[in-house]
């Protein structure tokens, strides 16, 4: 069995994006820096999802954990 991630809350979280610019993504739900990792996954089955921003602006970044489009929001929160 796998390691079910913590659902950081049941809502996206609006964040603006840099062009070019890398970002790493919490996968465990665990950080204190949603949506984006701060190193608390250390010793779980979890690691970051990095992904570099396609373009300026704002995102609408998963916080539940349970997307299938990551560090996406796709509505899965919706199911919880």
């Amino acid at each position: 069995m796998s390691e079910q991630p913590h659902i950081a809350a049941k809502n996206p979280v609006k964040v603006e994006l840099e062009a070019g610019k890398k970002y790493f993504f919490c996968t465990c739900g665990q950080s204190d820096n949603q949506p984006f990792c701060n190193g608390a996954h250390k010793g779980s089955g979890f690691a970051p999802k990095a992904f570099v921003a396609e373009k300026d602006g704002p995102a609408f970044l998963c916080q539940c954990k349970q997307t299938n489009n990551a560090p996406f929001c796709d509505g899965s929160h919706k199911q919880l």
